[in-house]
């Protein structure tokens, strides 16, 4: 395996020329990119949404006080577009600081070079834990736009398309029957569940239907985990971002998310 950072810019030219066979992360899943440029989103792994990074010492309760403020925007991105959609249909005005990615934003804002940071809300949660002082900042509430976020892969290769989608299927199956890292090869041998059992290769040889193993998801549980553990690791408690699980638990949780994934049958 090897990764290959890219830009906002060069995202899909790198997707598209096979210079890389997924993209993963920050891309929002939208009908132009999916049918307009011809790739496929095999899946959400996050559902976000984009809010506004604010310095607490403003006292501002919500986004509609940001009215004439000046606002960094990464530019060519989705943010760029939905904030002009935000502050036009409440009529509102503000002053667009655009930059070209997440660290020049967050250095033109700790310079007081605009008065607040726009992105996806799990990027503001980022960009707080490492600047100067993350105390000083907060994140409005407001959420104004639904950013679907997972896995990008080219529409001419149906099968890794499958693959993709399966493997993260794999993660949120495997929370929701509650195997976990250090289980999955006890649960395996001797679980007499069959869901788990089909999951992790003991019964029937559901791999082969990807061209895999039979233990294609026992491989990937054991070597990163099922979803919640994955999400505290990279999202959560044990993160530096400390974000809760909100929408993105599993259906089935308390309280309920809107994560859920088709059985394996």
């Amino acid at each position: 395996m090897r990764f290959l950072p890219v830009s906002v810019e060069n995202r899909f030219r790198a997707l598209a020329a096979g210079q890389i066979d997924v993209l993963a992360r920050n891309t929002s899943w939208t009908m132009e990119r999916d049918a307009g440029l011809g790739f496929d989103f095999p899946a959400t792994t996050y559902y976000d949404g984009q809010g506004f990074l604010v310095a607490k010492s403003l006292n501002l309760t919500s986004a509609g006080e940001l009215s004439q403020a000046r606002i960094c925007v990464q530019a060519g991105t989705a943010s760029q577009a939905n904030l002009a959609d935000y502050f036009r249909a409440r009529g509102l005005t503000y002053r667009e600081v655009l930059v070209e990615d997440d660290a020049a934003a967050r250095a033109r804002y700790q310079a007081d070079g605009c008065d607040a940071f726009t992105a996806d809300v799990s990027a503001l949660a980022s960009s707080r834990s490492i600047m100067n002082n993350p105390a000083a900042y907060e994140i409005l509430p407001d959420v104004i736009s639904k950013e679907p976020l997972g896995p990008v892969v080219r529409q001419t290769d149906p099968v890794w398309t499958d693959i993709v989608r399966w493997t993260i299927n794999a993660t949120l199956i495997a929370e929701e029957l509650k195997v976990t890292q250090a289980s999955a090869r006890d649960l395996a041998r001797n679980s007499p569940d069959p869901r788990l059992r089909r999951l992790l290769g003991s019964d029937g040889n559901f791999g082969a239907m990807l061209g895999l193993k039979s233990d294609w998801a026992l491989q990937i549980v054991t070597q990163v985990g099922a979803y919640d553990e994955i999400f505290a690791r990279n999202l959560g408690e044990g993160s530096a971002l400390k974000l809760g699980r909100g929408v993105n638990a599993l259906w089935n949780a308390s309280p309920p998310g809107i994560l859920y994934a088709p059985p394996i049958r």
